[in-house]
């Protein structure tokens, strides 16, 4: 097991170093992944990864070869040999399609001949199970299911790489769940705990998992095909090789699992691309277009529809599949089988819960927002009312104010009007004015008369308060009189 883990190691070390500089290399080779409709990214993304976890791959097979115990697996078979040729070629296949992006059919046969390299070479099927046991394959029929296993599995996983950090994910669950299982097998059949399909799987976690921090949302680089494909072959080569353990004649391998499982397995790992690919195929059929033509309509393009967000429809896509993968490893290693369908109904019940959180969120949400409506409107009446209120008693206030004004103003008239009734009743009537004598004295004889002295002319007294006394009149000498004559005193004097 130390093995194991340190070859998960350095696939993951040596992937995850070498990523940044095949992003500059991508980079500066304008190999970059351009915005289209169907896709989920803004701006251009270099892609290229797989040269990266191909490195990290070759480094990982060449350390396990050094290893004591992992040296048998080298001595015994030519698997690593035949699946490190393999992976070469499907990787600089996919290296050519990242940059000149080639036909659907020319990549097809690109995958058959990588495939038929590594079969040829000994990665193939050797049994069938089945409900009653094995069935024995013969070379050309061994040869011919294994080629159509891996371009099959290669296209699957190739349709699920839509999402930043899908395809590394789900990959490293298949794998780490491919681990538990041949691991197991191992141990329970009594066979060699160091084995092919358990270092490929191995090799695989340790791959995807060096290369999806740099893959993760938002993604600084894209795997590429020559990432996708070379995911799917490694998958392969695991089913294959697991297959060619299992002895014809062996029960216990039966009794560990169903009898299906070595085939089911693998497309349980991957069921969720799997089921991706049957749909793209029907609904691309039915509506008269290539199987392979591009569309949008995705299990995870359906997740971002429904109001998912990314990082959120590809951790819903991570749950499923190692709901399904590791139960079906879980169904075929343990005997407590209600306890485990029971497990398995809980998380598939959450699942769902996971799915419809979007419409759920959406419903609480609209629910929250017509409680907090309905406070409001009551909280604005209140208001209102209150305002009402407070309008009402201004109102109020500013009339008994008005009133008061008018009370103090006939108040102030009307003692005003008092006061001056009071001086005038304290000061008396006022005297009319009279009109000068009739001459005291008549005339001296003609010529010696003087004309009498008018009256003074009375003041008119002030509006208001004791009318003035009229000033007594004063007689003025006559300009005929002589200085003897007596002059008129005037009323008074």
């Amino acid at each position: 097991m130390r093995e194991y883990l340190l070859v998960l190691m350095v696939a993951a070390a040596v992937t995850y170093l070498s990523t940044g500089v095949v992003r500059r290399l991508a980079i500066d080779t304008g190999v970059m992944t351009a915005v289209r409709d169907r896709d989920v990214h803004a701006i251009p993304t270099p892609r290229l990864g797989g040269i990266a976890m191909f490195l990290g791959l070759g480094a990982a097979l060449l350390v396990a070869s050094s290893l004591p115990l992992m040296r048998s697996v080298y001595e015994e078979s030519r698997d690593p040999i035949a699946l490190l040729s393999g992976a070469a070629l499907i990787c600089l296949l996919g290296v050519i399609d990242d940059k000149w992006e080639i036909d659907s059919l020319t990549k097809m046969a690109g995958q058959v001949l990588a495939a038929g390299v590594m079969v040829v070479q000994g990665i193939q099927m050797v049994f069938v199970p089945v409900p009653w046991g094995t069935v024995s394959l013969s070379t050309n029929e061994g040869v011919l299911l294994s080629v159509l296993i891996v371009v099959v599995t290669i296209n699957a996983v190739n349709f699920v790489d839509g999402l930043d950090g899908l395809l590394a994910g789900i990959a490293a669950i298949g794998a780490l769940a491919f681990f538990a299982y041949s691991f197991l097998f191992a141990v329970s059949e009594g066979i060699s705990r160091f084995a092919a399909p358990t270092l490929f799987s191995a090799v695989l976690a340790g791959v995807c998992l060096g290369f999806l921090p740099h893959n993760f949302n938002p993604a600084r680089i894209f795997m590429g095909d020559s990432g996708s494909m070379l995911i799917g072959l490694l998958l392969a080569a695991s089913t294959i090789s697991l297959t060619g353990q299992m002895d014809a004649g062996s029960t216990s391998a039966v009794a560990l699992s169903p009898a299906l499982l070595p085939l089911v397995l693998p497309f349980a790992v991957i069921a969720v691309p799997f089921i991706d690919l049957l749909l793209a195929v029907v609904r691309r059929t039915r509506a008269g277009r290539s199987p392979f033509a591009p569309d949008k309509q995705h299990l995870h393009h359906r997740l971002l529809e429904i109001g998912h967000s990314h990082r959120r429809a590809v951790l819903i896509m991570y749950f499923w599949s190692a709901l399904i993968s590791f139960g079906v490893v879980a169904a075929s290693l343990t005997q407590l089988k209600t306890a485990l369908f029971a497990l398995v109904a809980v998380l598939v019940a959450f699942g769902v819960f996971l799915l419809g959180w979007p419409h759920l969120s959406a419903w609480v949400r609209r629910m929250a927002a017509d409680v907090a409506a309905r406070k409001a409107a009551d909280v604005a009446a209140r208001q209102e009312q209150a305002a009402r209120r407070a309008e009402a008693a201004r109102a109020a206030e500013t009339a008994r104010a008005a009133e008061t004004l008018r009370s103090a103003e006939v108040l102030s008239s009307a003692a005003a009007a008092e006061a001056t009734s009071a001086t005038a009743a304290s000061t008396g009537p006022v005297p009319e004015p009279t009109s000068s004598p009739a001459r005291a004295n008549s005339s001296p004889g003609p010529g010696a008369g003087s004309p009498p002295s008018s009256p003074p002319r009375a003041t008119r007294p002030p509006a208001s308060g004791p009318a003035p006394r009229p000033s007594p009149a004063r007689s003025t000498p006559s300009p005929a009189s002589g200085p003897g004559s007596p002059s008129v005193p005037a009323r008074g004097a």
